[in-house]
């Protein structure tokens, strides 16, 4: 292994914002610089090369000098997973002719002041890396580790009886009665369950998925709510709303986004044949439209939960009808009261707070950042939104504010009126996920945002947030715009984003939609985790992903 050091790692402002975190820790800690860090594995027999990876790296295989008081940290990525950086990277250093296996990018933090007790030094560590996409190594050459190949992960068999211990184990966030269900229904089989199976049955049958309170009737004072004698639930009293006025409604509560009439229009893009952009004819057009929430994720971990949260409401768009084209976005955050440090209002009052969650000051800090960096680098405006501080405090001490905040996301797009409606897939068709590889991220997300924040283990609310990847997203987003410009040949017959539940819910809605089954082969699933087991394979929220119903044909 070759370890070169490059260009420094944090501009001015990054680093005082990471000083000033582990500050709150350590009073007297201080960021001293911060440095690239190289790790190439080299194709066996190969020369080194160092001279070439140091010009295209701007990088060097001596080290910064560091202090005798001065202790280093090296955040690299998740021992035993390839980081999306290492895969575009690798990719374009064997262009160059270079031969290598991989290289890998990670970070040497050099600390003052780095001291305290056992569990001072644990939270430091927290702040200094993201334990679900990175590893925070005391020494360099510890980093050898990242080119070692882990075991695939075991399927695992729960009994019938032990099914409520893996519902707190996984945080399936289970209800009594699912479980009793569960139960019975493999009982009927006369068979243990998986641990995969459970993990799809809870992500599939969650609130976040199934609106099961939302879609809940409602008994008001004795009385049932109906119209005509059907019980209304809330969102059926929404949907009978549009069911009055449907006017220039292409499309509703049947789709990733809803569809509504546009205009005559000409497109402006490449043609598919030549390449070169032009002005097409004249057609009818039609606009997405949607708005969403990531609360939970934004809740634990404000800038990727508020990031994810715009990249999955772009991700809709994109997968409308048989392919869509987002164009600009919204995104908006209910907190409670700031209470900002030194700055106290008079309706600001001191209280016990959730310290599992992030506070309303983090949130409104770093939530609007991340949902803007993710339009940003995808390359879409956002172009509105809101914001609002709310706490109300009733005669008895009751306190009722966003604690768990709301996080808004929302958009416009385009959609050409031939392809707002999905076709069915036919015996032969095939499924294909396109985007990122699979990870150990995002794990349950679906499940975890069921259940009040905090409220399950921290490590599976951490592991609950997914992590941005708005590069991947706006590459499979060209890969959606080239079919769709194929006009009548546009192989895409169906498409949906993997959301919530990841592929163990996003493949089975895409052949339940048409009727049919699949078989699924896992080990084709592209990961950049070799460890995933069979449930972590299936079940992951890694982002940036789409799935496909193409047909047999093309």
């Amino acid at each position: 292994m070759i370890v070169l050091e490059g260009l420094p790692a944090l501009s001015p402002f990054r680093r005082e914002r990471l000083e000033t975190r582990l500050q709150a820790l350590v009073p007297e800690l201080r960021v001293v610089g911060a440095w690239y860090v190289y790790w190439i594995q080299q194709e066996p027999g190969g020369a080194a090369e160092t001279d070439r990876l140091e010009r295209i790296l701007q990088a060097r295989s001596e080290t910064a000098p560091r202090a005798a008081d001065v202790v280093s940290r090296y955040v690299a990525p998740r021992l035993g997973t390839i980081s999306p950086w290492a895969s575009k990277s690798t990719e374009l250093l064997r262009g160059a002719g270079l031969r290598l296996r991989r290289v890998e990018r990670g970070v040497r933090i050099d600390l003052s002041g780095w001291r305290g007790d056992t569990a001072t030094l644990a939270a430091l560590a927290k702040r200094l890396h993201d334990p679900m996409t990175q590893s925070l190594l005391p020494d360099a050459d510890q980093a050898q580790a990242l080119f070692d190949i882990p075991a695939r992960g075991a399927l695992e068999t729960v009994s019938v009886d032990e099914i409520a211990a893996a519902n707190a184990r996984l945080g399936l966030a289970l209800a009594e009665d699912e479980i009793e269900y569960l139960r019975a229904r493999y009982a009927e089989l006369g068979r243990d369950a998986h641990d995969v199976e459970l993990m799809m049955f809870a992500q599939a049958n969650s609130e976040h998925c199934r609106h099961k309170i939302f879609n809940a009737s409602w008994t008001v004072d004795g009385f049932g709510e109906s119209l005509n004698g059907t019980p209304l639930s809330l969102f059926k009293m929404i949907k009978h709303t549009h069911a009055q006025t449907p006017l220039h409604t292409l499309s509703a509560y049947s789709d990733n986004a809803a569809v509504v009439e546009g205009y005559p229009a000409r497109r402006f893009r490449p043609d598919p044949e030549t390449l070169h952009y032009r002005a097409e004819a004249e057609a009818p057009s039609a606009f997405c439209i949607k708005v969403e929430t990531h609360n939970h994720p934004t809740a634990i971990s404000p800038f990727p939960g508020a990031s994810t949260g715009a990249g999955g409401e772009i991700r809709d768009e994109g997968a409308t009808g048989r392919g869509g084209k987002p164009k600009a976005g919204l995104c908006g955050f209910s907190v409670s009261h700031l209470r900002i440090p030194g700055m106290p209002q008079p309706w600001e009052h001191e209280r016990a707070l959730n310290p599992r969650m992030a506070s309303a000051l983090e949130i409104m800090l770093e939530g609007p950042i991340g949902a803007a960096a993710f339009n940003n680098e995808f390359g879409r405006p956002n172009l509105s939104g809101y914001f609002r501080s709310f706490e109300a405090r009733e005669p008895d001490g009751t306190v009722r504010a966003y604690d768990k905040p709301i996080m808004l996301a929302g958009g416009l797009g385009a959609i050409d009126r031939p392809q707002v409606d999905k076709r069915k897939l036919s015996p032969g068709d095939a499924v294909i996920v396109l985007g990122g590889p699979a990870m150990l991220i995002g794990l349950g997300g679906g499940a975890a945002s069921s259940v009040a924040s905090g409220d399950s283990a921290e490590d599976l609310d951490f592991a609950s947030v997914q992590r941005d990847n708005p590069e991947m997203e706006r590459r499979c987003q060209e890969v959606i715009d080239r079919c769709v410009a194929l006009g009548a040949d546009n192989p895409i017959l169906c498409i949906h984003d993997v959301g919530a539940g990841g592929l163990s819910n996003a493949i089975p809605e895409l052949l339940h939609d048409s009727d049919v089954g699949g078989v699924i082969d896992l080990d084709k699933v592209p990961s950049d985790d070799p460890s995933l087991s069979p449930m972590q394979l299936w079940c992951n929220e890694s982002q940036e992903r789409y799935v496909l119903g193409v047909t047999q044909d093309r």
